[in-house]
């Protein structure tokens, strides 16, 4: 149950595997993101509501097929430029994108986390996402008639999340802002949580979300794990960090040598196009 992360994303997370790590402004699973770069792993689905800045690294360093979200954005900066490098120029693969409203993709998880195969809501209505997103129907409400949008529900295989703490026996306790969190990590099939503190007993918190053991797959010791976001009661957030992924992410030539950095490797699989801005 507590593993060290490099053993728990080797057992947990597979080549083609479909991965949220969610988070939202604080908590996010950043030292689980790059240790899956770390790993290269492949052909993932990665799926967020509100991918940033280290789903722009993962993508960037070829982990990614797919992306399933809601908004992708670097917050309070710009834009990710590892995301718009894979889907107009297909670098360093090409990447997939299947985007839905906020309120869809919050339903998606909650009707897997519910055992539902769908989720109905009232949402999409005037948007062109139906237009360009097939797994979104509609269809009438048996009752009233009203004209609804449904979703298929999401059940990713591994949710990873970071969290303040958790005990001995692998009961997780997070609080502050959350996100949707306890639904990912319900509707998955695996569930691995990264932790600033591993503690004998959790002592009640105010609006704590409590994920208990039997949901959860293993645990992982990590401080400082949800930098440069912040963990609510531990450290704040780095606008500095954000500000600089600005021009690494940018440029590709930049990305590379930040990525030689983090895993260690001599060069990026495949060729190498000189950087440019985007």
């Amino acid at each position: 149950m507590i593993v060290p992360l490099d053993e728990a994303v080797r057992e947990l997370v597979h080549d083609g595997d479909t991965v949220a790590l969610e988070g939202f402004t604080h908590l996010i699973p950043v030292a689980a993101g790059h240790e899956i770069i770390r790993q290269g792993l492949r052909d993932l689905t990665l799926v967020r509501m509100t991918p940033d800045i280290v789903y722009d690294q993962l993508i960037g360093a070829g982990c990614a097929a797919k992306l399933v979200f809601s908004w992708g954005g670097n917050p309070g900066v710009g834009s990710l430029h590892r995301f718009r490098d894979a889907v107009t120029s297909s670098w360093p693969v090409p990447l997939e994108i299947e985007e839905h409203s906020h309120a869809g993709m919050a339903n998606r998880y909650v009707a897997g986390a519910s055992g539902l195969p769908f989720a109905v809501l009232r949402g999409y209505s005037g948007t062109d996402l139906v237009a360009h997103n097939p797994h979104i129907k509609s269809i009438t409400c048996p009752f009233t008639g009203q004209e609804l949008a449904a979703v298929p529900a999401l059940n990713p295989d591994v949710t990873i999340v970071h969290a303040q703490r958790a005990d001995t026996d692998g009961n997780v306790q997070l609080w502050g802002i959350t996100g949707i969190q306890k639904e990912a990590a319900l509707a998955a099939e695996r569930v691995l949580v990264t932790v600033e503190e591993v503690v004998d007993t959790l002592d009640p918190v105010p609006g704590q979300v409590i994920l208990p053991a039997r949901v959860v797959t293993a645990v992982s010791p990590v401080p400082g794990g949800a930098a440069p976001s912040y963990a609510h009661g531990y450290y704040e957030r780095d606008n500095d960090a954000y500000k600089a992924w600005d021009a690494i992410g940018r440029d590709r030539a930049a990305f590379t040598a930040w990525l030689e950095e983090l895993t260690g490797a001599a060069s990026l699989a495949g060729p190498q196009p000189a950087g440019r801005a985007l």
